[in-house]
């Protein structure tokens, strides 16, 4: 009896052991990483900042849960904002000087988030608006994410069941775009779950064109708005593409596609709470610019494309249940590059970065009280245009300065009563200038890539190309464009290319044409190689998107485009250019052209 209680004791003994030692592998396993990134969504764009004529209350809860940073600054527009927060260093040390044509590619020697995550044991993945390069080695599945499932340009034309990309195959979105994408990464928490993970939602909403599922764009259809925006010379802005008298629609519009944002991140909350693994993941919500209209902005001077306070306050919230403190708000000052060093110094991560950043870990500010927390000065940059904010002064790109402690919508030049501060901070001004943006070189010498040997596809848009004669863009943002207008046959649009390696390539054409083009010919070139196409079937569909639009667009509508395999190339490794040229023309126009695809044989 005394040997079975012995054995008995032994047993259970042994048992304890083996649930402690699960239960301290649970605990000590590294936490998830959920980022969402919203585009266009200003400060003001939430319920918990003020806004009187929105209900966000699952970021609310957020918030209420986690820790707000309040004075977070961000780029006045999205690839630079975005080339930020993956690299927590400054854009134009980058490479990433504007929103398309190869502007807003990451520089392949810039270590970017998702490889940090990927080399210490996460899955990772993104979905939604990648819009830091499209072609490999720039794509998202060559930096470091594992699943894709998205668009890599800046505007898209259409949210409802738009055309959109898996791994570089062109696959069809299902419903609402953001729905879509966030779905997509409900999948993605399921499979991965018990793994420890990094998951990046880059949502593009609020940015134009204004399209939102009924459910709910009917709360604003006739809603009357309360707190309107306030008309400010918005002269350092032109990218906003929103006239600066207040568009009611617009706005509307633009609240609707918040809410429908939150719903979304409630679904995300909901998911991680069924799976237990709510405690072990890190939450992360901010946008990247100021707002994409003239709406409430708390009369913050300045929305997107301006380096004035509103063109660049963001929220940023971070939770993480029962790990940070609750409703915890943050004055001191803070900006994008400091998510990457911050995340980094939360799950412990101690690698060395492959370059400098000039970003800070917040994690002393998110976790202790009464910070000894040294003054820093932060920098808003866009197309020439340079501010600077320490913790209580502004001094904007035509060098008036602001105190924003006591003018924080910045009415009153006080340069002359803080003479020394403003002289100190236009000499920082001058200093960035000489050290910083001079490593942006004066001219992009990048090329586009084909056949990474890392890619099977290559896709090659119009956004990318240089139309030559009368070709023209359908719209002036190139983004989700087509090219069109091709009535002279020896017109052509060409690319300057780099083939990364010698291979045999499938070309595909993405074109319409009306039914007198049928016979047409064209010829794609690179170097001694081409191959020649000819249209034999007609496509001409129309032009949709304006029956979804609650506002007038900035962008080009879209149309459905035909595939057309022409043959293969050989393509030799080399840098060269790439050429799209007509041999014949039976009709009125040779065709519209969207995209050319090269498949590796």
């Amino acid at each position: 009896m005394k040997n079975f209680k012995g054995v008995k004791f032994l047993f259970i003994t042994i048992l304890s052991f083996l649930f402690l030692s699960c239960d301290s592998k649970t605990k000590i396993n590294p936490p998830n990483i959920i980022l969402i990134l919203t585009d266009d969504q200003g400060w003001g764009d939430l319920s918990i900042s003020g806004n009187e004529d929105i209900s966000t209350p699952n970021i609310d809860q957020l918030a209420n849960n986690g820790v707000r940073f309040d004075r977070f600054y961000v780029s006045p527009v999205c690839s630079p904002t975005r080339a930020e927060i993956l690299t927590g260093r400054h854009h134009v040390r980058t490479g990433v000087y504007d929103v398309s044509k190869g502007g807003e590619r990451i520089d392949l020697d810039e270590e970017i988030i998702s490889e940090v995550f990927k080399n210490n044991g996460y899955k990772t993945a993104i979905y939604g608006k990648w819009h830091n390069g499209m072609q490999a080695p720039y794509h998202p599945n060559t930096r470091g994410f594992d699943d894709f499932y998205g668009f890599c340009s800046g505007h898209w034309g259409n949210y409802f069941n738009p055309l959109l990309e898996h791994n570089g195959e062109l696959v069809r979105g299902e419903g609402f775009i953001i729905d879509d994408f966030t779905n997509r990464g409900l999948e993605f928490i399921e499979q991965n779950g018990k793994n420890p993970f990094f998951l990046y939602l880059p949502f593009n909403t609020p940015h134009s064109p204004m399209q939102v599922p009924d459910k709910f764009w009917n709360k604003f259809e006739t809603k009357n708005i309360i707190q309107k925006g306030v008309i400010r010379d918005y002269s350092d802005s032109k990218d906003s593409g929103v006239d600066t008298i207040h568009n009611l629609n617009h706005t509307r519009a633009a609240l609707a596609m918040c809410e429908n944002i939150d719903w979304n991140v409630g679904k995300i909350n909901k998911k991680l709470k069924e799976l237990g693994i709510l405690e072990n993941t890190i939450i992360v919500f901010l946008s990247d610019n100021g707002p994409n209209g003239n709406r409430w902005n708390d009369g913050m001077k300045g929305r997107k494309g301006s380096t004035d306070e509103g063109g660049v306050r963001s929220p940023l919230i971070i939770k993480w249940e029962g790990n940070l403190p609750k409703g915890k708000i943050v004055n001191e000052i803070s900006a994008g590059i400091d998510l990457l060093p911050t995340l980094k110094d939360l799950v412990d991560i101690k690698d060395v970065p492959k370059n400098k950043l000039d970003g800070l870990s917040l994690k002393r500010l998110i976790y202790d009280e009464n910070v000894n927390w040294e003054d820093r000065t932060i920098f808003s940059y866009w197309r020439g245009k340079l501010s600077l904010r320490n913790q209580k002064f502004r001094l904007d790109p035509k060098n008036h300065l602001f105190d924003m402690e006591n003018d924080p919508n910045q009415f009153e030049d006080v340069s002359n009563i803080y003479p020394e501060i403003f002289e100190s901070m236009k000499n920082e001004k001058i200093k960035w200038k000489q050290i910083v943006l001079s490593e942006l070189p004066k001219k992009d010498k990048r090329p586009f890539i084909i056949g990474h040997p890392k890619m099977q596809n290559t896709q090659i848009p119009a956004r990318d190309a240089t139309p030559n004669g009368q070709i023209r863009r359908s719209n002036y943002y190139p983004n989700c464009s087509f090219m069109t207008n091709w009535i002279d046959i020896n017109d052509s649009i060409t690319w300057d290319v780099e083939v990364a390696e010698d291979g045999d390539f499938e070309a595909i054409i993405y074109y319409t044409c009306a039914e007198d083009a049928i016979g047409s010919k064209f010829e794609l070139t690179f170097g001694d190689s081409n191959v020649t196409g000819e249209i034999k079937k007609f496509y001409d569909p129309e032009e949709y998107g304006e029956n979804r639009d609650r506002s007038p667009r900035i962008e080009s509508y879209v149309k459905d485009f035909l595939s057309l395999s022409i043959g293969k190339m050989k393509l030799k490794k080399g840098k060269g250019t790439l050429r799209l040229k007509g041999i014949k023309k039976t009709g009125k126009e040779l065709l519209d052209f969207r995209l050319l695809m090269l498949k590796r044989s």
